[in-house]
């Protein structure tokens, strides 16, 4: 049986000084299980800033609270928000900030999730100093916010890039991936997020160039093999869809 995700799971792994990632899953979207992926980082407050939290786990929290109080949880998009609902059961003084169309979604009015603040185009004096955002926008109201923490010189992404390992994959679904363009070490957004940004794609476009424009060494995304090194040049391949 094959496995999607990145053992070891649902803990803290260094990425560079002040970020850190947690590999989670699987999850299942339409049948196919998926990695999953958080990003963990500590402001220059001290304050810990949660970026598409994965599913809770009491061990986990010990280990983020010991770098600092959890302050933040950033749902970026309209898919990432399964988990909040936990996380703020057990973090009840961080603030929930989601991309604006996620109070629309039916599914979080009936979870009656608790949504504090709307994530804008530019960053919040919260985390201003800390890191950079740009909005990715779509047809149908999408909105993928992305995240720039030039310290670290790392570029947080949620869906925009999926690259996953077909060997990691059921091999039935591996052609199917790889036709819809979200396999390594080619992976890009899968083709229904393609069409769906494309339908605004002059604006969509201008905040591509801008991500790639920050120069980043490494991009962390959520699902699939990040990109460790070469960071802007891989950011680049995978956005040329959009670039051009």
């Amino acid at each position: 049986m094959t496995d999607p995700t990145y053992p070891p799971l649902d803990v803290l792994k260094p990425v560079a000084s002040g970020l850190w990632i947690v590999d989670s899953g699987p999850i299942h979207a339409g049948g196919m299980p998926l990695p999953v992926r958080m990003t963990v980082i500590r402001l220059g407050s001290g304050e810990i800033w949660l970026h598409s939290p994965t599913r809770y786990d009491a061990g986990l929290h010990r280990a983020i609270e010991a770098l600092g109080p959890i302050r933040h949880l950033v749902s970026p998009n309209i898919a990432h928000w399964t988990y909040l609902k936990e996380w703020q059961r057990h973090c009840p003084q961080a603030l929930t900030w989601a991309a604006p169309e996620l109070r629309a979604r039916r599914q979080v009015r009936k979870a009656a999730l608790r949504l504090d603040r709307d994530l804008a185009d530019t960053a919040p004096p919260e985390w201003a100093a800390d890191l950079t955002q740009v909005a990715v926008p779509g047809g149908f109201g999408f909105r993928e916010v992305a995240f720039h923490h030039p310290a670290s010189a790392t570029l947080i992404l949620t869906d925009l890039v999926l690259n996953l390992e077909p060997q990691k994959l059921p091999p039935p679904m591996r052609p199917l991936l790889r036709i819809a363009g979200a396999t390594a070490p080619d992976g890009r957004a899968p083709i229904y997020l393609r069409w769906v940004i494309g339908l605004r794609k002059r604006e969509a476009g201008r905040a591509a160039a801008a991500l790639v424009a920050l120069a980043p060494e490494r991009v962390v995304f959520s699902h699939g093999a990040w990109f460790e090194r070469n960071g802007t040049a891989e950011l680049r391949r995978s956005l040329r869809w959009l670039l051009t």
